[in-house]
């Protein structure tokens, strides 16, 4: 999916009482960085346990790192065997799979490395190769069994990229509440968890960017969302793209043909529990379209969903469900 969509906008009121200090840090993961604020009352630096949980987490399920679990899967390499971070992913994807009917499928990475954004940035594409890399495309097309993969066609890759980075949000957060942590914030890349209220009583806020028309324009909010217990994750298609003969094609690759897909639907901001699910449930909305996805969200009583895209004559629109508009709100104080 997108990455660095959101600009978390936190308002931090200092006491003269230690438990009002907030602990800060800050980095780098899955090549690009992280935030985290926490509150606690003995003024713990985490940054090193946390560095190593992310980094542990990249040698499961990023293609970045050669030796991966994920990397040796993709290879075929018989003595592989998966972990609770490779399975969590593989499950979660196939569930979203399933709900959306193959609008998200993680097995998408040949035809998204197809239109030069993989981690090489090659650039193969014309309808012979698209349609020969779609046979090796389908998220039933792979199961697992006893800690094994299983693939009808050897030649099937697992991409875990639109839900890991919100995955790896849960993982810290998980790290922070076994330290008996109640309020913080994470943000890796874009994908928020937000945990608690401040200890003056406020809620975190998470600002929506507005989508540009250019991927180097300045980036302006289209609202803040206050977050209690939640996670927040928005997909786009307007800042990551290439031109092919003067034509713009988003990254969003639609699993069912090939090619990228092609309709309104400018970002899709999805409120969940979970951020591994908020993650793909953005994706697939992006997929899905204005008119679907709005279908699939208001069908949902566990997810809130904002959109943005266009009207026919190319302004922008939004939308809402009912439980994402009771979240905004119109300042920062």
């Amino acid at each position: 999916m997108c990455r660095n969509l959101f600009l978390v906008l936190i308002v931090i009121t200092l006491f003269s009482c230690k438990s009002t200090e907030p602990v800060k840090l800050f980095g780098e993961a899955q090549g690009t960085y992280y935030s985290i604020i926490y509150y606690d009352d003995q003024q713990r630096d985490f940054q090193i346990e946390i560095d190593s949980l992310l980094d542990a987490f990249d040698q499961s399920v990023s293609l970045w790192v050669p030796n991966s679990i994920i990397s040796k899967v993709n290879k075929n390499d018989k003595s592989v065997r998966i972990d609770k971070f490779f399975t969590d992913n593989f499950l979660i994807s196939q569930q979203v799979s399933r709900e959306t009917d193959g609008a998200f499928d993680m097995t998408i990475g040949p035809l998204v490395r197809a239109w030069g954004f993989g981690y090489d940035g090659t650039k193969k594409v014309d309808p012979i190769i698209i349609d020969s890399l779609l046979q090796i495309v389908g998220y039933r097309s792979v199961d697992l069994f006893k800690n094994v993969v299983i693939k009808k066609n050897s030649n099937t890759k697992i991409d875990f990229n639109a839900v890991a980075q919100g995955y790896s949000v849960d993982i810290v957060a998980d790290f922070l509440k076994s330290k008996n942590l109640t309020s913080f914030l994470i943000d890796i890349g874009g994908e928020v968890t937000a945990i608690g209220t401040k200890p003056n009583g406020d809620f975190w806020k998470v600002g929506i960017e507005k989508p540009s028309k250019k991927a180097d324009d300045k980036r302006d909010l289209n609202g803040v969302v206050k977050l209690i217990d939640k996670s927040i994750a928005t997909s786009g298609n307007y800042r990551k793209f290439v031109e092919i003969d003067g034509k713009r094609f988003s990254h969003i690759i639609n699993p069912k043909t090939g090619y990228p897909a092609e309709h309104s639907l400018l970002s899709a901001t999805v409120i969940s529990d979970n951020t591994a699910f908020a993650d793909a449930y953005a994706t697939a909305c992006m997929i899905l379209g204005i008119e679907k996805a709005k279908e699939f969200i208001e069908s949902r009583d566990d997810l809130e969903a904002f959109f943005i895209y266009t009207d026919e004559k190319g302004n922008y629109q939004d939308y809402g469900t009912s439980g994402f508009n009771k979240l905004i709100i119109n300042d920062f104080n």
